[in-house]
């Protein structure tokens, strides 16, 4: 109920959610796109 109460939105990026194997676990969107944008951002952050 706190995000519906405040007037500036929170955004988790839930792709960014590991298990606590510290494997990858279920995205809404599909593994193959978590995987993805996983990768997207650590070639970003390796520039």
């Amino acid at each position: 109920m706190a995000n519906n109460k405040n007037p500036i939105p929170i955004f988790i990026p839930c792709h960014r959610v590991i298990g606590k194997s510290g494997k990858l676990v279920e995205y809404r969107g599909g593994m193959d796109i978590k995987e993805y944008l996983i990768n997207l951002e650590n070639s970003k952050c390796n520039i």
